[in-house]
């Protein structure tokens, strides 16, 4: 049940001491690069000062702006001859940021990923396939060790080619596989193709799904779909990647683990902390990283933290699902909306992405699948644009605005098609007659 009980089970106030020792050990290393050195210094941080956890809140924060500010070395602690690997992000939302490790930080790693993998029942002798990229996308060697540490056959799939996936699910008699939930998705149908059951055709009995927001509800669909126990994994590359919180057998919230970071949440307007249990953003501190220790790194990520103790016998607190990003939220008539609330919504009415062909027993789900899609989009479109500092008022919004609209109305019409439903499309017609009476009723709006 445990990969190391005496740490997974320790009391709290055994959990408090280590983190502690670690914290104050982790700011004098953090001290030694040159990014850590000169805030320090600005802020009057002295590493020998910190007397309790509490008075972490007195740290600067950091941010992926210091990341990118500082790139690539400004926050490395440890001379370059120790450095073993790098992964960077893949920069789309402005500069790359890079993360370092040596030795020690990829073993850490890999043991937090083995005790996440345990406690979801992955045992030696499973036979685990790990469908995600490889390269300096972290989920893919992040599991990679860990599952091998584990003692699980391990295969290297990466990601794509989907009937090569089946096949080697077949002829190795995988068990366990690490997949996005949107592929798990697309991979169902894969098989539906090739007149294959995966509950009756593999040996599958658990799926670790991440590295994408998803809803409750898709985590659901993949169990119904593939007949495992579906466990949901979250991580961010500036703390390794996967393996900061893993559900547990009991599924209420994601435990992450307090011997290797220290997590707090704050409110993202006021940067206050929260009390457990209210939601807010989740600020991470390293507390076992020799590279690139990082101090109240603030992750954007919301969630609440739970502190209740887990039937699973575990004493690290646990977190919520994560809503969304505190960058991501929208306004929309007083309401705060975030797009993983939409994937819920859509998620409980798209049935339709699964059921049989049968267009009079899919017209209703795919009527609500397509309505939904074409209020959801130029909503979310909109207010992406409406924020663009560059983007704001000029003739390029509108332009865009144009491609945006056009591209959701193209995917409407598509998505029936997949069924030949006449009906289907008469229902993604109808979505979008309704999407322009919208339109018009807001237009005053846009216009301011």
């Amino acid at each position: 049940m445990f990969w190391e009980k005496e740490i997974e089970t320790a009391s709290r106030s055994e959990l408090r001491r280590l983190q502690l020792a670690r914290l104050k050990k982790t700011l004098k290393q953090a001290a030694q690069s040159p990014a850590y050195a000169k805030i320090f210094k600005s802020h009057r941080v002295f590493p020998d000062r910190i007397k309790t956890l509490e008075d972490i809140r007195r740290l600067p924060f950091t941010t992926k702006e210091d990341l990118r500010k500082h790139f690539p070395f400004g926050f490395v602690a440890v001379p370059m001859e120790k450095l073993v690997r790098v992964h960077s992000s893949s920069g789309t939302t402005g500069r790359a940021t890079a993360v370092f490790h040596t030795s020690k930080d990829l073993a850490a790693w890999a043991n937090l990923i083995a005790r996440c993998m345990y406690m979801a029942g992955v045992r030696r002798g499973d036979v685990f396939q790990n469908i995600v990229g490889y390269g300096l996308f972290t989920g893919g060697l992040g599991f990679h060790y860990g599952a091998e540490l584990l003692g699980a056959l391990t295969i290297p799939a990466g990601a794509g080619n989907s009937k090569r996936q089946i096949s080697l699910m077949r002829d190795f008699g995988t068990t366990v596989f690490h997949i996005i939930p949107s592929y798990a998705l697309h991979l169902w149908k894969v098989f539906e193709e090739m007149n294959l059951d995966p509950k009756k055709d593999t040996r599958l009995r658990v799926a670790l799904i991440g590295a994408e927001p998803h809803s409750d509800a898709t985590r659901q669909r993949i169990e119904e779909m593939y007949g495992v126990s579906a466990f949901n994994s979250y991580g961010l590359s500036e703390m390794n990647g996967p393996g900061v919180a893993f559900e547990c057998p009991e599924k209420s919230g994601m435990h992450f683990w307090e011997d290797d970071f220290y997590v707090e949440a704050i409110d993202p307007k006021t940067l206050k902390p929260l009390p457990d249990g209210e939601e807010g953003e989740l600020v991470y501190t390293t507390l076992n990283r020799e590279a690139m220790p990082l101090i109240r790194y603030r992750s954007k990520d919301l969630a609440a933290i739970f502190s209740e103790p887990c039937r699973c016998g575990r004493t690290h607190r646990r977190i919520s699902r994560i809503k969304g990003r505190s960058d991501d939220m929208f306004i929309l008539k007083g309401v705060n909306i975030f797009p993983l609330q939409i994937d819920t919504v859509l998620m409980n009415v798209a049935v339709c992405l699964w059921l049989p062909p049968d267009p009079l027993t899919n017209i209703l789900p795919v009527m609500l699948y397509n309505i939904g899609m074409a209020f959801a989009m130029p909503v979310l479109a909109v207010n992406a644009l409406a924020r663009h500092p560059r983007l704001r008022g000029t003739a390029a919004s509108g332009q865009a605005f144009v491609q945006m609209v056009l591209s959701t109305i193209s995917a409407g019409l598509v998505i029936p098609l997949l069924w030949q439903s006449p009906l289907g499309l008469a229902s993604g017609m109808a979505g979008y007659l309704l999407l322009g009476w919208w339109f018009t009723q807001q237009s005053r709006v846009w216009r301011g």
